[in-house]
């Protein structure tokens, strides 16, 4: 039997980020019911629960179904590249609408040799920006009444893709 952590980690979040259930609530939508069932252990919750939480409160889906010390990656990642930090405060216009997700993902990656220099970090934000940005133009144009022709595009460039073994 998978023994839950939900509200395991749920906890660790609330602690880490000084919420309170209240605060959890108005960042999640989800009711008082809803949040203490899963704090106390008495709800399991449902996958579209899950999705409301994580974006809510900025984390990746993966911290409330993970043992806490199966999340340690993160912290050594943070620790591995410190430059990442030094960018960040030196420029926080490139960082606006980055979730803790993301900067999961930044602190993961590496630079030839080892940890990301500020110029590696600086290239690494630029690519993961541009990426958002393209996602965001995805989102709109599947929308549209574009949709089945850019579905149609993207199916075909897929069976290329695969087809090359990409």
């Amino acid at each position: 039997m998978v023994q839950d952590h939900t509200g395991e980690n749920l906890r660790r979040v609330m602690a880490a980020r000084n919420l309170s259930v209240g605060k959890v609530i108005a960042r999640t939508g989800l009711d008082r019911r809803t949040i203490q069932g899963i704090l106390d252990g008495t709800n399991k919750p449902h996958p579209r629960t899950l999705h409301r939480l994580a974006e809510g409160l900025e984390v990746a889906l993966d911290e409330f179904f993970l043992r806490p010390s199966q999340l340690l990656y993160r912290w050594f990642d943070r620790r591995t590249n410190p430059i990442v930090q030094e960018v960040v405060e030196a420029r926080p216009d490139l960082f606006t609408g980055w979730t803790e997700m993301d900067f999961d993902e930044l602190h993961s990656r590496f630079g030839t040799g080892g940890s990301l220099t500020t110029e590696g970090t600086l290239r690494v934000v630029q690519e993961m920006n541009h990426r958002r940005q393209l996602h965001e133009k995805f989102t709109v144009l599947l929308e549209s009444s574009q949709a089945e022709v850019i579905g149609g595009i993207v199916e075909l460039m897929y069976e290329k893709m695969v087809l090359e073994g990409e």
